[in-house]
């Protein structure tokens, strides 16, 4: 899996692909429009960060790229690479139970805070995408 070069770009799915850890210093891409929203993407080597509207959706620390993200009411899905394990954190509904799902592999289930931020923490190795799933528990 590549880094996206141009920061951030609609994929022909209905998912967007964004992020480049491999940035030395601080890229941004702003007023990128997606499924009638507006969104903005900050990446390099440190942090990747994704805001729709102004509002917070993804956040890794350190960098990494990120292909066919799909945010529902029901969860997310994407895949994540990056140079090495990172902190994720998602913005999805507060205080509500969702299951995660790392390369298929149950790593359990998570609460959302007030904020509704999920943070998880995922092993990575550069140029291996690894899949993450995050279903919300009826």
């Amino acid at each position: 899996m590549a880094v996206v070069e141009e920061l951030i770009r609609a994929e022909g799915n209905d998912t967007l692909s964004f992020g480049n850890y491999r940035l030395d210093s601080k890229s941004k891409l702003d007023n990128f429009e997606f499924g009638g929203d507006l969104y903005k993407v900050k990446t390099f080597k440190e942090i990747t960060k994704l805001e729709r509207n102004g509002m917070f959706v993804y956040e890794s620390v350190p960098g990494t790229t990120v292909k066919q993200l799909k945010v529902t009411d029901s969860g997310a899905a994407f895949q994540v690479e990056g140079p090495e394990d990172a902190q994720i954190t998602l913005e999805l509904e507060e205080q509500t139970e969702y299951k995660v799902k790392v390369n298929d592999v149950d790593a359990g289930q998570m609460k959302t805070n007030l904020g509704g931020k999920l943070s998880i923490s995922v092993e990575l190795n550069e140029d291996v995408p690894v899949t993450v799933e995050i279903e919300k528990i009826a």
